[in-house]
């Protein structure tokens, strides 16, 4: 069998990033940049007042007393049309470009103004050059790069590229997932099991996290284990970016899904890895007539082995069809905050409760009756790495964390 770091490895030198496509800002929310952008301007492109009140000369208010001669009123939005000789000032509101010859704002509060005198008073601290004003191009000179290809855009993102003059960047998109759970003892959620039935947990919980990834979710229903109904579903799921199938993965007799596969022109990159829960987990590639291929995962049909094998391989080729720079899980050590004890001859992936806690992270692997127990897993949000054996962890040790 394959280590969980060669399934990893397999994943990403197969799964290709998508190809770039452009789009408005209005549109590329979430998506992750392909190319790298650069301002095309100075960022503030002036002298920029922080505060209303007033532009001066520092030099006119070093013990910060002044009475100085009101030259005009700038507006944001407007351009300064007198030059600040010293003795002068101009009123200013937030946002506006400082005249030429300031070099600080007092702020309104500490100014008294004599309108009959075209005058105003300063009583304040010392003022020294810079104060409440944001020098020109301290932020970004024009033609500096203002993010990286692989950023996942998020609202500031998205803003950041607007003030730069990027209304339009090159994106990788999101997948379409189709969900197809396999089994005949699966009913809808909405039913109620007769002897020998299990509601189809999986389905709705793929879905979820397909969600949280940005992917498309396209469920396709259950496909029973029967040659040819489990054949036209097949058919229909690979049209789209990714097929995730629940269940059908083992050795068992009713356990068609690899031969389906095989059947439908899907080339197997692994079967089977050496990890608790998810053993059977089946990856494979469909390289379609239109040039896109078609990625194709088989998950174990126990809800906590699917939901911890999505979490680490198939959110892990998600992010790398989406160009993440780094779209293997996050990894961080963790203190155990009570003993655990394994056994068998399987490195163990155990959903876990990731806390911080007097200044540290600390992890709680949540107890359950196996990978068939999905509601012992509601309060996971990581997944702790114990390597194979019988042994007891001692509370306070560190371990792998993998988050979620």
């Amino acid at each position: 069998m394959l280590s969980a770091q060669e399934a990893f490895q397999l994943i990403l030198e197969t799964v290709k990033p998508a190809p770039p496509e452009q789009r408005t800002l209005f549109e590329a929310w979430h998506c992750v940049l392909a190319e790298g952008t650069v301002s095309d301007l100075n960022i503030p492109p002036f002298d920029k007042a922080l505060m209303d009140g007033f532009a001066v000369k520092s030099s006119d208010c070093q013990n910060g007393k002044a009475t100085l001669q009101i030259q005009e009123i700038i507006y944001a939005g407007s351009v300064p049309t007198i030059s600040l000789q010293s003795g002068q000032t101009s009123q200013i509101m937030t946002g506006a470009p400082l005249p030429e010859g300031a070099d600080a704002v007092v702020q309104i509060e500490h100014c008294q103004i004599d309108d009959a005198a075209r005058s105003v008073k300063i009583d304040t601290g010392p003022v020294s050059p810079g104060k409440n004003m944001l020098p020109q191009s301290s932020v970004l000179e024009a033609g500096a790069p203002v993010l990286a290809a692989g950023t996942l855009l998020r609202p500031q993102e998205i803003g950041a590229l607007a003030e730069t003059g990027s209304p339009t960047v090159k994106v990788r998109r999101a997948p379409t997932v189709a969900i197809l759970a396999t089994g005949d003892e699966l009913v809808a959620p909405e039913e109620s099991p007769e002897p020998g039935q299990i509601r189809n947990s999986n389905e709705v919980m793929l879905h979820a996290q397909i969600l949280q990834t940005d992917a498309k979710p396209q469920p396709l229903g259950i496909a029973r284990d029967e040659r040819n109904h489990l054949r036209s579903k097949i058919q229909e799921g690979l049209k789209s970016d990714f097929l995730l199938l629940s269940g059908g993965v083992s050795a068992g007799e009713r356990d068609l899904v690899p031969s389906e596969l095989e059947q439908a022109g899907v080339k197997q990159v692994f079967h089977m890895v050496n990890l608790k829960p998810g053993k059977p987990l089946w990856f494979g590639i469909l390289e379609r007539s239109d040039g896109d291929p078609c990625y194709i995962f088989g998950l174990p049909g126990n809800p906590v082995s699917s939901m911890v094998c999505f979490e680490l391989f198939v959110r892990t080729a998600i992010r790398q069809f989406m160009g993440f720079p780094s779209p293997r899980p996050q990894v961080q050590q963790a203190r155990l905050k009570n003993d655990y004890h394994t056994s068998g001859n399987r490195p163990t992936y155990q959903p876990a409760r990731l806390e911080w806690e007097a200044g540290e992270s600390t992890v709680s692997p949540l107890i359950t009756m196996g990978s068939a127990d999905l509601n012992s897993t509601v309060k996971a949000n990581a997944v702790a790495l114990f390597p194979t054996g019988n042994q007891h962890y001692q509370a306070g040790l560190k371990v792998d964390v993998f988050l979620w």
